[in-house]
C-alpha cells in the first residue's frame, strides 16, 4: 500500500468514526463528544472516559486507545484488522465504546 492509499483509507475510517458517533448521538442518549484534530479523533463519554483513534502514517496503521488497552490496525484491502489477531476495527470500537458508555453502541462505517 502506498502512502497515498493509506491516507485515503485512513481518512475514510476517521470520517466514518465521526459520522457514526453523530448518528449514535441522534439515535440514542449516548452523548458522545467527538473531536477531530488532524489525524486523531477523540471520543469522550459522559463519564469522562475517552477513546482515542490516531493515524500512524509511517507504519500505515491506525491506533486505538481505550480504557481496556491500546490496539493497532492495518488495512487488509477490505477491513482494518488488529495486528495481533484481536478482530476488526468497527467491531472492536463498538465493544470498547459500549463498555465505556455503559450501553450497547454499534459503530459502523
Amino acid at each position: 500500500m502506498t502512502d497515498l492509499e493509506f491516507l485515503d483509507q485512513a481518512e475514510r475510517l476517521l470520517a466514518g468514526v465521526e459520522i457514526s458517533s453523530d448518528r449514535l448521538n441522534d439515535d440514542t442518549d449516548a452523548d458522545i463528544d467527538n473531536q477531530r484534530t488532524g489525524g486523531m479523533v477523540t471520543l469522550t463519554f459522559p463519564n469522562r472516559s475517552q477513546i482515542v483513534i490516531n493515524l500512524q502514517k509511517p507504519l500505515h496503521e491506525v491506533w486505538l486507545a481505550a480504557r481496556c488497552g491500546g490496539f493497532h490496525y492495518k488495512f487488509d484491502g477490505t477491513h482494518w484488522m488488529d495486528t495481533k489477531g484481536q478482530g476488526e476495527f468497527w467491531e472492536s470500537l463498538s465493544r470498547y465504546a459500549s463498555e465505556q458508555a455503559g450501553q450497547s453502541l454499534l459503530f459502523k462505517p
